[in-house]
């Protein structure tokens, strides 16, 4: 019922926070305007006011996210890990995430350790494999410490070859393996004869005339690859469609100057085109060329990585250079494949998530609308999903735009001052691992990164950046 009261009959109110107060004054006829709004998120109130209020971070914010956006990743090469990796040793084992003990290991990780060491022939079975790496012979380091990414497991060897890509603006380099496709593969933990035969073609058939073929390229632009699939539907994290078919496209003519047999070639190609998500390897080495860019760039709270075990979630700032900050890794809610369900979860993994640190992946989920078909959900949520990062993203993309919002640029550079103050987390897609090792990849599906590794960066933060 309206109110008769003289001094409420002009009355406007703007509600923060609470529904119930803004449900009673739009009872009485009031007119009332609701804000969601919380109190910041994060514990230490004081050191977020002042960064918040802090000019130099802003200044420092808008240059490197200017140097993520400018940033031009090329596809120069494909070599052996032993042969082009920083630091890598032949008793050593690159995973995803921040760093593991073998004893803290999820199933899916020491299932793809223990499939490596048989692909390398350092073992002759899972037996051997197991007490190989429970023997302390081998080493085991994240990949990120060595200028690699890895999807899931993340587990790199030194036989394995990897994508050698460039950031041509910066200059610094990244890596990644090549892509063996979805379900019973060691990338997911499996580790079988099947899985071992298959990466053995890939090291002695297809690696080599991949590698020929883009070194007859001269360089393949991965930014514009990217920025044009992002057109087409894809989000470049967990839809790798268009951005699979457009560098089939881009490296087809070069495979057919190769001299190889058309027999190779054909099996070259199939296997490339058979696998939607070929191209998520590829973009993920060009991701970390980008992020890398900014890791140790004084003053800025932007994030400069972020990656999963399977058992910690781990993320980097770049004005705190290479340290991590741990939490528990989340549990993803998705879609599973037949047979499978959330009891068979391995909790969320792999240095994928560099995607969503470069601004595609989660935030550009508003791209890729069928993308709900393979993670579960509505195709409007792949629009609030992308909206809501803007909140905790600096700026917008130049290159890297969305069709749906009027070509908007996707949400890019977290500020974890941002993620403090409204306790929005990134988003994440994600693939998802049996927990047990050997059996391979059960479903996909999203999930948000843990609110704690962000706290944890603000009280850093704020202790090291003393005014």
């Amino acid at each position: 019922m309206k109110s008769n009261n003289p001094l409420l009959s002009e009355l406007k109110v703007i509600n923060l926070g609470l529904e119930n107060f803004y449900n009673s004054f739009k009872a009485q006829g009031v007119p009332v305007v609701n804000v969601s709004w919380k109190p910041p998120a994060v514990k230490n109130i004081d050191i977020l006011t002042r960064l918040m209020d802090d000019e130099a971070i802003e200044k420092a914010n808008n240059q490197a996210v200017k140097r993520l956006v400018e940033s031009r990743p090329v596809l120069m090469d494909l070599k052996q890990a032993r042969d082009v990796i920083p630091g890598m040793k032949e008793n050593m084992i690159l995973h995803a995430g921040p760093p593991v003990t073998w004893e803290r290991m999820c199933g899916p990780v020491k299932g793809a350790v223990m499939g490596a060491l048989i692909y390398e022939g350092k073992a002759a079975n899972i037996r051997e494999a197991k007490q190989l790496a429970e023997s302390g012979k081998i080493k085991f380091s994240p990949c990120h410490h060595h200028g690699t990414v890895g999807p899931m497991a993340g587990v790199v060897s030194p036989s394995m070859y990897v994508y050698c890509m460039k950031n041509v603006t910066y200059g610094n380099t990244a890596h990644c393996t090549i892509n063996e496709g979805l379900g019973k593969v060691l990338r997911f933990g499996a580790y079988d004869s099947e899985v071992i035969k298959r990466l053995k073609w890939m090291e002695k058939v297809f690696a080599p005339l991949l590698k020929k073929a883009i070194l007859k390229s001269g360089g393949i632009d991965i930014k514009k690859l990217t920025s044009q699939a992002l057109l087409m539907g894809d989000e470049c994290h967990n839809r790798n469609v268009a951005g699979t078919s457009l560098f089939l496209k881009e490296i087809l003519p070069f495979l057919l100057e190769s001299g190889e047999s058309s027999s190779v070639i054909k099996d070259v190609t199939d296997f490339i085109s058979g696998n939607v998500h070929f191209y998520l390897n590829i973009s993920m080495a060009a991701c970390k060329a980008i992020s890398d860019s900014i890791m140790g760039f004084k003053g800025s709270t932007i994030m400069s990585a972020m990656a999963r075990n399977g058992t910690d979630i781990g993320i980097r700032i770049a004005g705190l250079g290479e340290k991590w900050f741990t939490a528990p890794a989340g549990e993803p809610k998705g879609l599973y494949f037949s047979g499978f369900s959330e009891k068979d979860a391995n909790p969320d993994l792999g240095d994928s998530t560099i995607s969503e640190t470069a601004g595609i992946g989660g935030f550009a989920m508003a791209c890729a609308p069928a993308i709900v078909k393979f993670i579960g959900g509505k195709a409007a949520e792949a629009v609030e999903y992308t909206m809501k990062m803007y909140r905790i993203s600096h700026s917008e993309h130049r290159d890297y735009q969305i069709p749906a919002l009027d070509f908007r640029g996707a949400p890019v550079g977290v500020d974890i001052r941002k993620v403090a103050d409204t306790g929005i987390t990134p988003i994440i897609n994600t693939g998802i691992a049996h927990k047990k090792p050997g059996i391979g990849q059960v479903g996909a599906g999203i999930l948000f990164a843990s609110f704690e590794c962000f706290e944890q960066a603000i009280e850093e933060f704020g202790r090291v950046y003393k005014k």
